[in-house]
């Protein structure tokens, strides 16, 4: 991969997704897949999508992949295929992106939502066992699954949190929407969890030209229930419905342009890790960063630290300096008005404290390491005001 090099007077803009570097890299081989495509006319089930599905079921380590239409729908359509329903509480952590919990409303189940940890900034398994009991106490809600989510890359603590789980008779889903490429103990995501849903979302670390997503699990029969819910709950033949099902289909031309930067992911991946490396390295003492439980390893879709004091200044300080930056997620879920009716105990103070401290920093595999030190400078830098 060619590395852009540089002082901090000569260095080309610093963005923080760069598609179009890697658009430039794969465009003739993308075209060629459209051509492809418009030849053959498959554009719904064409033979792009059963590729895409058996190169991520061998690049997870999962035993089947099922390509669908968003990285909700990745979420939706495990909770329907569970058999979820009315009563029924699904946990997850306050902390995240809103589709978690719209995902758990649209199959008709409750979110409970669940405080993370400080330096992880995943789900806290001991604050994920007390609400299970605070739960277990209203007898109005019965405690059915849980979403851990990888938050910023870093997978959640899959050993503690399944303990768990499997003691209160609980289905794990993933939600490793930022996470692709990360690993456990021998364990890719994807093969962590008994089921996972990630996000092709263009700006993810493995993304295409528009919405998408993807279910990895080692249940053939899961496997079977998904294909059938993504094509309006029909059975073999595609005529008869044998289940509630939505239209959940990721179609050729998306299957195409993922399968082909899949062929990078791991080059790209790689990059992302050296990038990362920079960062700990000149971050470490200046602000919290984000912690990854033991054996454990990140896929760096974003590169989030925590600054105590005057979180938004230093961003404006840095915009100043040409170092673009992200906030996920400014509110917590529990915050938000269309969640606030759902369980979320007496506060959920880490969460809370997170929303106003965290900020992301320019994470993607064409940044050179003069742009990557240029970032910490600049970070420092906007830290003394």
């Amino acid at each position: 991969m060619d590395r852009q090099t540089g002082d901090s007077g000569t260095l080309p803009p610093i963005n923080f997704f760069d598609l179009q570097a890697q658009q430039a890299r794969l465009r003739t081989r993308i075209e060629q897949r459209f051509s492809n495509i418009l030849d053959h006319g498959q554009y719904i089930n064409g033979p792009e999508v059963a590729e895409l599905e058996a190169a991520l079921a061998k690049h997870t380590g999962a035993k089947d992949a099922v390509a669908v239409g968003s990285g909700t729908q990745a979420l939706v359509m495990p909770l329907i295929a569970m058999g979820l329903g009315h009563g029924d509480a699904v946990f997850l952590p306050a902390f995240t992106y809103n589709a978690t919990a719209n995902a758990v409303l649209l199959a008709s189940a409750t979110p409970v939502f669940v405080d993370v940890d400080p330096d992880t900034f995943n789900m806290d398994p001991e604050n994920f066992a007390k609400r299970i009991e605070d739960i277990k106490k209203r007898r109005n809600l019965r405690p059915r699954a849980v979403i851990p989510v990888d938050l910023f890359g870093t997978p959640a603590d899959y050993p503690a949190i399944m303990e768990i789980a499997e003691a209160n008779n609980i289905q794990v889903l993933a939600d490793a929407a930022q996470s692709f490429g990360g690993k456990q103990g021998n364990r890719w995501v994807g093969s962590i969890a008994p089921v996972t849903a990630t996000s092709f979302y263009p700006s993810k670390a493995l993304g295409g030209y528009g919405d998408g997503g993807a279910v990895l699990c080692d249940d053939p029969e899961m496997a079977d229930m998904l294909r059938s819910i993504r094509w309006h709950g029909t059975g073999s033949d595609r005529k008869d419905s044998v289940r509630v099902g939505i239209n959940g289909r990721l179609d050729s031309i998306q299957c195409a342009i993922v399968a082909e930067k899949l062929t990078i992911f791991d080059d790209e991946l790689t990059r992302r890790k050296e990038i990362a490396a920079i960062y700990e390295s000149r971050l470490k003492g200046l602000c919290r960063l984000q912690a990854r439980p033991d054996n454990t390893e990140s896929g760096y879709g974003l590169f989030t630290v925590a600054v105590e004091k005057d979180r938004d200044g230093v961003r404006a300080r840095m915009q100043e300096q040409g170092v673009p930056t992200a906030i996920y997620y400014m509110n917590p879920l529990h915050k938000m008005p269309a969640f606030s009716e759902f369980p979320s105990s007496d506060g959920l103070p880490v969460c809370e404290a997170l929303a106003d401290q965290v900020i992301s920093l320019p994470m993607h595999a064409y940044l050179s390491d003069a742009q990557a030190h240029f970032v910490c400078d600049a970070f420092e830098k906007a830290l003394k005001g």
